[in-house]
């Protein structure tokens, strides 16, 4: 169980260090972080629960539907609305670059969690395909809804249209991840692989320029 539970936490723990250690922040920095990571912990279970009832009741049947409705948009704007609660309105949110790095903590907090719980059903042999699937897109989907939220932050005058990028954007990069899991069925590296890439190209692409709008 040790082993199942380190192996599930490690991806998430690397992604997060590696989005943090961009930048030095200070002390009242690291809590915020921190307290958003395990926000996105909690996140799971009411998520988990809303999902399960949509299930039994029958709600979004149609594959379609149930991957961008159902997985993207329950999850990314439940994601989106703590991030606008619990770090958009903090004071210690000072940057664009300052998006980033609470997006991708909370989505890492919510990907660890249910990388345990994936871990612990289907063992540890599945680790190695999780960290660089499932656990590295809801890192991305993060960055990419943090660096919009850090545009709304700073620049008033574009607030509204950048709140809404940072919930849209990452509800549909999700909903298509999932899509390819249903159209591609046994054989989705198909469609993983190249997505994923873009997926890569264009998060980095985000804290470039957010580095660069920074300084």
């Amino acid at each position: 169980m040790f082993a199942i539970v380190t192996a599930a936490i490690a991806p998430g723990m690397a992604l997060l260090s590696y989005f943090y250690l961009r930048n030095h922040y200070n002390t009242s920095t690291i809590t915020l972080v921190f307290r958003t990571f395990l926000i996105g912990v909690l996140l799971v279970f009411p998520v988990m629960v809303l999902q399960y009832a949509f299930t039994t009741e029958g709600y979004f049947i149609n594959p379609f539907s149930r991957a961008f409705i159902l997985y993207g948009f329950v999850e990314e704007f439940f994601k989106w609305f703590l991030l606008w609660i619990f770090a958009y309105q903090h004071a210690t949110f000072a940057r664009r670059y300052d998006g980033i790095v609470f997006g991708a903590s909370l989505s890492l907090g919510f990907a660890t969690l249910e990388n345990v719980f994936y871990l612990i059903a289907n063992g540890l042999e599945t680790a190695f395909g999780r960290a660089l699937l499932p656990v590295s897109s809801h890192a991305l989907y993060g960055v990419i809804m943090g660096y919009y939220l850090g545009r709304a932050k700073i620049e008033e005058q574009h607030r509204v249209k950048h709140l809404t990028l940072s919930l849209c954007f990452p509800i549909i990069l999700h909903g298509v991840y999932d899509s390819i899991l249903i159209v591609f069925d046994m054989y989705f590296l198909i469609g993983l692989i190249p997505f994923m890439l873009i997926l890569w190209w264009v998060a980095l692409n985000k804290v470039k320029r957010a580095h660069q709008l920074d300084e």
